[in-house]
């Protein structure tokens, strides 16, 4: 069934993001075994991010995976729920899912900030392409169940 489909870039998108926690912690690991912290290293969260500041390129990767992939997080099941979950969907939502992967591997590599714009700026118009696709689908489908509903009701 075509409509389970959309799990399988659902579940790369949350294995991304366990991988980058992974990453976030090994790296604040390293640090705390290579430079042990003060207590004043803690005595603020100002101090807090002065210490894990060479490691805040993760920690930043890590937190932008909690807020545009909300918004595909949230589409999944709204297009299960109406079945509307097509081939072009699940295309465009392992697209989605190579793009933000892709700001991820830049992000937590070199960091060149040129190519991890572009793939965060592709990664949001895929996304919207995929908010767009199931508002017009849906709309298209609330208008033809209307017309059999009419149809139904009125002979």
């Amino acid at each position: 069934m075509i409509l389970l489909h959309i799990l399988w870039p659902t579940f790369a998108m949350v294995l991304l993001t366990f991988a980058v926690m992974l990453t976030v912690a090994s790296r604040r690991l390293r640090l705390v075994k290579a430079t042990p912290p003060r207590r004043d290293d803690f005595a603020s969260v100002a101090a807090s991010q002065r210490y894990f500041q060479p490691v805040e390129n993760a920690d930043r990767n890590l937190s932008n995976l909690f807020e545009m992939p909300v918004l595909f997080f949230a589409l999944v099941p709204l297009l299960m729920g109406t079945q509307q979950a097509g081939i072009a969907q699940v295309v465009l939502a392992w697209f989605y899912v190579i793009c933000r992967a892709a700001h991820s591997w830049i992000h937590l590599g070199g960091n060149d900030v040129r190519r991890r714009f572009r793939a965060f700026l592709l990664s949001n118009v895929v996304l919207a392409a995929m908010w767009i696709g199931f508002f017009v689908d849906f709309v298209r489908a609330a208008a033809t169940y209307q017309r059999a509903l009419g149809i139904a009701l009125h002979g």
